[in-house]
């Protein structure tokens, strides 16, 4: 039996996504994203202005009178999310800890595709693979994607991107359309990035916090890696140290930067203290101008 406090917390961020999706996402989504290509859907009478280079001369010698084919777009997608379980994104210093922001973003994107009838599926990955559900459509199928991205219990506390995309790239046979959803706390990714990114359409969504980028001047601290579970006392009224922290923090950014642009990938970046409506907003009108 699934608790009921689970339960609640599945059922609010379904209320709270799906209204989001109807009102603001649902089309955005749709022009964002292209289907596998134009299949057969029709023929009809010729109407002036049609092109004549899709007359149908088999109906139209048949008939007697001028035809043409009409083709639809082959819409269907396969919707793959991809959650970094890792220890670092069980965290927040103000807003939404990463993890739930992952579990709303999945709840609008995969609400999102099966209102366009495609299909979703998950992988949550530490640094080993802790979880594949193959795409499907359906609300129910949805709800269960939520459950396991807010509720999940990983094995591992690392990270090890590569593995994931290893896996997704090995049971994902057809072209996806994959969200990989992350701190990217991680180098030496170009690689792996690269390679998916050739196959599949991968987009990179980054979890931030600002406590990442500054450090507060209070004093004495005690500071512990989530993943490693190292300690590590710092002086936080230190100027050099806040500086030396922003500094290094400042170079890890600009060099995520370069990499997705290296790797040609589309990204979103999100924070735990804002809302993420305004970032998939441009990110939907970015992709739409460029199809």
């Amino acid at each position: 039996m699934i608790p009921k406090e689970i339960l609640d917390k599945v059922r609010r961020i379904e209320i709270t996504t799906s209204r989001l999706v109807n009102d603001v996402f649902a089309g955005a989504y749709h022009s964002a994203f292209k289907g596998r290509g134009m299949e057969f859907d029709q023929v009809r009478e010729y109407q002036v202005g049609d092109d004549i280079r899709s007359i149908d001369w088999n109906v139209t010698a048949r008939t007697g009178k001028a035809h043409v084919k009409q083709y639809v777009e082959e819409r269907e997608l396969s919707i793959m999310i991809l959650v970094d379980a890792s220890a670092s994104n069980q965290f927040a210093s103000q807003g939404t800890l990463k993890n739930q922001l992952a579990a709303e973003l999945a709840a609008v994107l995969a609400f999102a595709a099966i209102g366009n009838n495609d299909k979703v599926g998950l992988l949550i990955f530490t640094d080993q693979v802790e979880l594949y559900i193959a795409p499907r459509k359906g609300k129910s199928h949805v709800l269960r994607v939520i459950r396991e991205v807010l509720y999940f219990k990983p094995t591992s506390g690392g990270t090890n991107i590569p593995v994931g995309l290893e896996y997704f790239n090995r049971v994902s046979k057809r072209r996806c359309v994959g969200f990989l959803i992350s701190d990217f706390f991680q180098d030496g990714l170009q690689k792996s990035l690269n390679l998916t990114n050739k196959h599949h359409d991968l987009i990179a969504v980054t979890l931030n916090d600002l406590r990442e980028n500054t450090l507060p001047a209070c004093g004495l601290i005690q500071i512990k890696d989530a993943e490693t579970g190292q300690l590590r006392l710092v002086d936080t009224s230190d100027e050099k140290i806040r500086a030396w922290y922003e500094e290094k923090s400042q170079e890890r950014l600009s060099q995520r930067q370069r990499l997705f642009g290296l790797t040609g990938m589309d990204h979103i970046d999100l924070y735990t203290h804002e809302s993420y409506t305004s970032a998939l907003v441009s990110f939907f009108a970015g992709r739409r101008r460029r199809i």
